[in-house]
């Protein structure tokens, strides 16, 4: 092994480990460990993810490293880089597994079996607020399935995704998917302007120009959140306010709204119970409303898992957009969700 590479060297790894196959096959264990630590530049976190102990996924990186012949990572100041070998081997890496996982959809279906585990990923909000209800209902049709939940980012969402860490991801579709993923739209979600309760209707923002001056709470730069935001005010020709306060979770808006700290402009699914319970106030948005498409993501196979087969079509048992009456959002209708 090359003299740069960051893992200490131990004894070689007995024969009877299933870790590399003789006749230069390599297992796809190993590729997912190795994925693992490309993602996270990090043993400890990488382990957490593939439920190993650290000096486990050590021992899988250096048995590749040796099987290969050459350095995968290197240490720098982020942490572990992929050297010119690894990035090559990581595009192979995701082929080989989304190829495997093909392979056992195929023979599962070929053999009629439609059972078998089922994980999905969704962002904080979706999974609170609308999946319990429709999970449950599609549990109870298909009680064979081994449903898993994953909360998570949008970009994370993503790179399970691509990683096969889960099979179908529910977030707001923001655009811009590469060809590997393929979505369906599956409910269309109002936006709504919050503020807190016994705000003074003189003190209402009247126009985009008085709404861009005033306070506003927001998730941080880059989540989907922040993004519909800032969408908003540039579809109108604003820039967007500076926010008074930054949070990491949306669940928190609702509750640094009603306290006073400032405006929130946010999907109504996230702020619908505490809108029930008056915690805070819906105010018309001064331009035409606005809505958000929460989707359903998946990576396109040659032949999908049959769990995800009965997921997909349960979709399109009627899950219907949220409308608007009077040009303004109302209060979300009940869905199967």
């Amino acid at each position: 092994m090359a003299a740069t590479s960051p893992w200490v060297r131990i004894p070689p790894l007995p024969p009877s480990l299933p870790l590399v196959r003789r006749g230069r096959f390599v297992h796809p264990r190993l590729l997912r460990t190795f994925l693992a630590v490309a993602r996270h530049r990090n043993v400890t976190r990488a382990a957490e993810e593939v439920h190993l102990a650290q000096s486990s996924v050590s021992d899988q990186i250096q048995s590749l490293e040796t099987e290969l012949g050459t350095s995968l990572f290197t240490r720098s100041r982020l942490g572990l880089e992929l050297t010119p070998a690894g990035e090559t081997l990581k595009s192979y890496a995701e082929d080989i597994l989304a190829l495997a996982d093909e392979a056992r959809a195929a023979v599962n279906a070929a053999g009629g079996q439609t059972v078998g585990p089922l994980t999905i990923g969704a962002l904080e909000t979706i999974a609170a607020a609308k999946l319990p209800r429709w999970l449950s209902g599609f549990r109870s049709d298909h009680p064979d399935i081994d449903l898993r939940l994953k909360v998570a980012g949008s970009g994370e969402l993503l790179r399970m995704l691509e990683d096969g860490g889960i099979d179908v991801a529910f977030c707001f579709d923001k655009g811009g998917l590469d060809e590997r993923f393929a979505s369906r739209t599956v409910s269309m979600e109002p936006l709504v302007l919050i503020g807190p309760p016994g705000q003074p209707p003189d003190t209402t923002p009247a126009d985009m120009a008085a709404l861009a001056a005033a306070r506003f709470v927001a998730t941080e730069t880059g989540c989907i959140y922040r993004r519909m935001l800032d969408t908003a005010f540039a579809a109108a020709g604003f820039a967007a306010p500076k926010p008074a306060a930054e949070v990491g979770s949306i669940g928190a808006i609702a509750r640094l709204v009603a306290a006073g700290v400032g405006l929130a402009f946010i999907p109504r699914l996230a702020a619908g119970d505490a809108l029930d319970r008056d915690e805070i106030v819906e105010i018309p948005w001064p331009g035409p409303a606005r809505s958000a498409s929460l989707a359903a993501i998946w990576r396109r196979r040659r032949v999908q898992p049959p769990a995800l087969r009965l997921l997909l079509a349960a979709l399109g048992d009627g899950l219907a957009p949220v409308r608007s009456a009077g040009g303004r959002p109302r209060h979300a209708v009940s869905s199967p969700w």
